[in-house]
């Protein structure tokens, strides 16, 4: 697979070294959608395990809500099953580290099939649950919809892809390129390392957002401080390892 070495030969931009041993997962995280806010850090400190320490730009801290088409998952070996491997995702994260690295930590995370949530929250240990989603597109204008009536959660936009981001600026960088992500069980944190291309990113006209996110004590309503879009990137996952 010629897309593979491709990918594992692209390494310039990482912040450390690949992991060692072999890649378990292949996906692809397609036609993303990023809605950056700036949060006080005093909100987010208790959302987080006490085990990871958030982490700032500039003495700020931030969260995403990432609305993407995760496409083609599969574990290594075997192929990719589109009614289970192809569904809209949408996730809620936040930025933290462990010792130097830099990763997300996911607030919330949802799919648009029940089955593909099941078996993601079966296989990562991530907190998956179905919500009511839908994307489409109409010449340049792209509307994507996300309901989550067991929480009252609520993501409804409309905008347009505008040009390429030519030059990305610091922070552009510092909220995209993330080679891991971290979660907790019971009590342990554990750490998926990933790797991909640098995500090539597009500046967006907003032109309808209806958002709704409450989690303990995180309101998400308002227009965001910074947008992202993304026509995706090809991404390998290592196996999670306690850390």
């Amino acid at each position: 697979m010629s897309y593979i070495t491709d990918i594992l030969k692209s390494i310039s931009h990482r912040p450390w070294d690949l992991p060692e041993g072999s890649w378990s997962y292949y996906q692809e995280w397609n036609k993303a959608l990023f809605l950056h806010y700036m949060i006080p850090a005093e909100v987010l400190i208790p959302l987080i395990p006490k085990n990871l320490e958030l982490d700032l730009y500039e003495g700020k801290a931030w969260i995403s809500v990432v609305a993407f088409r995760m496409e083609k998952i599969r574990p290594r070996g075997f192929p990719a099953i589109p009614p289970i491997s192809n569904f809209l995702e949408t996730n809620v994260r936040t930025y933290v580290k462990k010792g130097s690295k830099q990763g997300v930590f996911f607030l919330n995370i949802e799919a648009e099939k029940s089955l593909s949530a099941f078996i993601s929250k079966r296989l990562s240990g991530l907190p998956y649950e179905k919500s009511t989603m839908l994307s489409s597109a109409n010449n340049n204008l792209i509307t994507i919809k996300s309901f989550n009536n067991a929480k009252g959660y609520r993501f409804d936009t409309s905008f347009r892809i505008e040009d390429t981001v030519q030059v990305k600026g610091d922070l552009d960088l510092w909220l995209t390129e993330r080679y891991c992500l971290y979660l907790e069980r019971k009590g342990r944190i554990f750490r998926y390392e990933i790797h991909h291309a640098k995500w090539p990113i597009k500046n967006v006209k907003l032109r309808h957002l209806d958002i709704n996110y409450k989690i303990h004590g995180l309101e998400i309503t308002s227009n965001p401080d910074l947008i992202h879009y993304s026509e995706g990137v090809r991404v390998l996952a290592w196996s999670c390892e306690a850390c």
